[in-house]
């Protein structure tokens, strides 16, 4: 992560007046708040049981935007499109069908979003389906029409991705700037290739499930929130799981912290900017807390020391 250096002074002061830091995404110049705010939690219950509704949501992203979490990531399946409604910034889901199917979804999120650009536009998979070139030209052009700022991956295949930038490096078109992957103390395997490349080149790491689907967030079997109850075969505990979520827990208890601000402590070691999901106001305010939240060697070293490799999982 890059700190945000060389601004205008008003505008210095205005963001060292904020609760939040604001950091660059990999070498590019695009600046975000550290964390962002994952709006998959935003919708409509009937949609999802754990969605917000419509006035908690803005309730929700107003409290974040006055503590300055300012970067908000959604996607056109989120509540069903209604995500997009509130927040400005997107995802292509799944960006299956080639070049009319990415315009088309652009020009849905936009009217939806309400604005006249999507700063970071990132694809949610890779299309085994639809030729990279085809792909990546049709993303250019959004680039080059002024409808996207800046483009990025979501989970995939570290050489899925090496193909696409060389793709699109090779014929001189808009090469992405970040990568969002299932990254989490839980599930490291991202680390072998997937983050060691995007070091290499210079695009910015932006995780999901930072928490472990909230399992990071809360001593084992304590008060759960509704979506970290839902079955899902990402967040299955192992007993290494329960290791480490322990861990998390003792570190949190030394040091007067949240478990949720060890676990993204742990990121901020990393050099990652997390994307983090926020059902409360008393959850914003644990994310904007985090500015001096930073672990010793020693601790990150105890956090990492009880994984162990698992099978890979979040890129399909």
């Amino acid at each position: 992560m890059t700190p945000a250096y060389d601004l205008a002074p008003s505008v210095q002061r205005s963001l060292d007046a904020t609760k939040v830091d604001y950091v660059k995404v990999g070498s590019s110049g695009l600046r975000v708040s550290w964390p962002i705010l994952g709006g998959m939690i935003l919708g409509s219950s009937p949609i999802m049981p754990w969605n917000l509704n419509e006035e908690d949501s803005i309730n929700l992203l107003k409290a974040a935007y006055d503590r300055g979490l300012n970067t908000w990531d959604t996607a056109n399946c989120y509540g069903n499109g209604l995500s997009e409604e509130i927040i400005d910034k997107t995802k292509d889901y799944v960006n299956q069908g080639g070049k009319s199917a990415i315009f088309h979804s652009v020009e849905e999120s936009l009217t939806r979003l309400g604005t006249t650009y999507i700063d970071l536009l990132q694809i949610h998979r890779f299309d085994p389906n639809t030729p990279v070139e085809e792909t990546m030209k049709a993303l250019h052009d959004l680039v080059q029409e002024g409808k996207v700022r800046y483009l990025g991956a979501s989970s995939m295949w570290a050489t899925q991705l090496a193909q696409m930038q060389f793709v699109a490096e090779q014929n001189g078109w808009t090469k992405f700037i970040s990568v969002q992957n299932y990254y989490n103390l839980c599930y490291r395997e991202e680390e072998r290739e997937m983050n060691r490349f995007c070091k290499a080149t210079g695009l910015g790491i932006l995780p999901w499930s930072p928490l472990y689907g909230g399992k990071l967030a809360k001593p084992l079997g304590r008060n759960a929130s509704l979506r970290s109850q839902m079955p899902n075969p990402l967040h299955s505990l192992t007993s290494e799981d329960e290791q480490i979520i322990g861990r998390v827990e003792e570190i949190a208890d030394k040091k007067g912290w949240k478990m949720s601000q060890v676990a993204l402590a742990w990121h901020k070691a990393k050099g990652t900017v997390p994307i983090v999901g926020m059902n409360s106001v008393g959850r914003v305010d644990e994310m904007a807390g985090m500015r001096d939240k930073l672990l010793t060697e020693e601790e990150i070293q105890s956090l990492e020391e009880l994984y162990e490799p698992r099978a890979v999982v979040g890129h399909l």
